[in-house]
């Protein structure tokens, strides 16, 4: 296979990614990091539950806490593409620790403002574990056909938060209540973010200068803008699925299926990435990305039905296949579009997307959790906002100068080539 300047990279298989240097460290690092992502909106639901509050209540203090950390992303991810990691990431993960353990001290029913607060303040310290991550790739993986490996490899087992983190919160909530999750979820994180920040790789990146004439960074890009709003779909249809899970839970007394329909999805995502990641697929990125939103959302449509708790935990697998695929092709067109010096930011953007998406999927589903049809439906409507821009601006963002092959090869962008 050729790159986009005819060099020849490392074939996929030649030598496994987690046998390189640093790159099992950093991932399981990102993912024990990462695990509050996971945790922490489960255990907020079960937390205002279990101190008298409503649904809605949890699922709006839910939506808060992703759009904090989606507004957040951007911000600390601009600071990182200025300061380095360190600095930045040791401060945001220190912040966002004390702001989780402090939650369970108050009741959010009788005192919602003093933990909407506090879950806002958690969300916009959330630490860019993952833009950093993807930031670090190129540092230690100058190939970059194992770069690509490494990043489907890295998408995929992030589906891990979302199997071990909801299941995880469930057990501790129902043995030593919501509280002792909450605590637990903090604790993971910081010690996540301490193996990565001490790790080489991450003590030794330094910002890329910007030639960015403005405040704008990646933003300026319309291709880029687009591709940020059709991920927003993305998010939508996982923060609904989320109160989905946990309205499914209640309607049938198994407290255990906010955590295993979650954890299903999030099995799909692992095996459709271990499968993308082993080999390289027809097209450009940019036919991948559309293909991998077509495929993702078809897999919904059988919720739509309003299936029971043990085939609705099965089917919920379908769309994860797909989920790795999409989200890896779409930072792989961010790395083609983001301009110099800006790529954490521009990282940072894509989650940030997905996570207002998540956050606006919570609050809609939390609002109509009572209608388990409306409810179930959710997902599916997300995946197809997502399919629908992709298809309409899929010239906008595919690569200018995007070489074409046929058979089964796959274009590398040529700034990649040369590390």
């Amino acid at each position: 296979m050729l790159t986009a300047t005819d060099h020849p990279t490392t074939p996929p298989g030649s030598r496994p990614v987690l046998a390189y240097p640093h790159v099992a460290r950093l991932l399981l690092g990102t993912l024990i990091g990462r695990l509050p992502n996971g945790m922490a909106p489960v255990a907020i639901l079960l937390l205002v539950t279990d101190q008298g509050g409503t649904l809605s209540l949890g699922g709006s203090l839910c939506a808060l806490y992703g759009l904090a950390s989606a507004a957040g992303q951007p911000l600390l991810g601009r600071m990182v593409d200025r300061r380095g990691q360190s600095l930045v990431t040791s401060t945001a993960v220190i912040v966002t620790t004390i702001s989780l353990v402090l939650l369970p001290l108050v009741n959010a029913a009788a005192q919602p403002g003093l933990a909407a607060g506090l879950v806002a303040l958690a969300g916009l310290s959330t630490p860019p574990l993952e833009a950093g991550l993807r930031a670090l790739w190129p540092q230690v993986l100058p190939d970059p056909e194992r770069r690509r490996a490494a990043l489907a490899l890295d998408t995929g087992t992030q589906g891990l938060i979302f199997i071990a983190g909801p299941p995880l919160v469930a057990a501790l909530a129902a043995a030593t209540g919501p509280g002792t999750a909450m605590t637990a979820a903090a604790l993971l994180g910081l010690i996540g973010a301490a193996v990565v920040l001490t790790a080489p790789p991450s003590r030794r990146w330094t910002p890329t200068p910007s030639a960015a004439s403005n405040g704008s960074g990646p933003l300026r890009h319309r291709g880029l803008l687009l591709l940020f709003l059709a991920l927003t779909g993305v998010g939508f249809a996982l923060g609904a699925m989320n109160v989905w899970a946990v309205a499914m839970a209640d309607r049938y007394e198994m407290s255990l299926l906010s955590g295993l329909i979650p954890a299903a999805l999030s099995t799909g995502s692992l095996a459709g990435g271990l499968l993308y990641g082993r080999r390289s697929w027809p097209g450009t990125v940019t036919t991948q990305l559309t293909v991998a939103a077509a495929a993702f959302t078809t897999g919904w449509l059988p919720l739509v039905t309003g299936p029971g708790p043990i085939p609705a935990t099965a089917l919920t697998a379908l769309p994860g296949l797909f989920l790795t695929a999409l989200i890896t092709s779409a930072f792989l067109t961010v790395d083609q579009l983001a301009p110099a010096g800006t790529t954490t930011e521009a990282y940072a953007w894509l989650i940030a997307s997905v996570g207002v998406g998540q956050a606006a999927g919570t609050a809609l589903d939390g609002a109509v959790a009572g209608d388990p049809l409306t409810s179930s439906a959710l997902p599916a409507a997300g995946a197809v906002v997502c399919l629908t821009v992709l298809v309409v601006a899929r010239r906008r963002i595919a690569p200018a100068g995007a070489i074409r092959r046929r058979g089964r090869h796959r274009r590398v962008p040529a700034h990649a080539a040369h590390p």
